[in-house]
């Protein structure tokens, strides 16, 4: 029988966590419902199920699985931020995979991570904890991808690159092989990276350069 599953915000990226959960003939996961902390969102229905209340609700359920579905540019660190109030042990974290993933045999994919429809893995890697990526997403041979990534739609990554905690690379990036993309980088839409990014950095264009720092804590 699916596993109770409650899904941390109620934007776009959670129904579209939701749909993914939903391509299964066979869903993995029973969800019950989004918890958000906007009050205005509460009570509402989205894609047939309910806003159930605020994050910290998630105590009123402690049979229930969970996974987060918070990205932002503007807040890299929603997701570590999250989990840390939330203090649940890593095995209350589901991963969702959806049905249309293609993974290399012998493919990790950490706890609380999600990976939308069209993702691509190539040949066998680890994938963290807590790293989201979005449609069409492709990773190819020895890649190494850390926690709290965020791939967004159409990103290729070459083979051999590591890509630091935290990073987020905007839709449709491209990264050239054997680099480093540091912590808490952020690589704009369409870059194409042909050299290594570093730690807590934005980097844009084609090729992409430094454009100014992270407006985030590297703590």
């Amino acid at each position: 029988m699916p596993a109770p599953l409650l899904l941390i915000g109620a934007g776009g990226l959670a129904r579209e966590v939701l749909a993914a959960i939903r391509s299964h003939d066979r869903p993995q996961w029973t969800p019950l419902g989004f918890l958000d902390d906007n009050p205005d969102r509460h009570g509402r229905i989205l894609d047939g199920l309910p806003v159930l209340g605020p994050v910290e609700a998630v105590d009123d359920h402690p049979d229930a699985a969970v996974v987060l579905c918070t990205a932002s540019t503007r807040d890299q660190r929603s997701r570590q931020r999250i989990r840390q109030r939330l203090g649940l042990p890593e095995q209350r974290y589901a991963t969702v995979l959806h049905a249309a993933v293609s993974l290399a045999a012998g493919t990790e994919v950490g706890p609380g991570s999600v990976l939308l429809a069209g993702v691509v893995v190539t040949a066998p890697q680890y994938i963290g904890a807590h790293v989201v990526a979005m449609p069409q997403v492709v990773l190819t041979h020895d890649d190494a991808v850390a926690d709290d990534v965020t791939l967004a739609a159409r990103v290729s990554v070459a083979g051999a690159v590591q890509i630091g905690p935290g990073a987020y690379l905007g839709a449709g990036a491209l990264v050239r092989e054997s680099l480093v993309i540091g912590a808490w980088s952020l690589v704009g839409m369409g870059a194409v990276v042909l050299s290594d990014v570093p730690p807590g950095e934005v980097w844009v264009g084609n090729p992409a350069r430094r454009l100014r720092s992270v407006e985030v804590q590297l703590r």
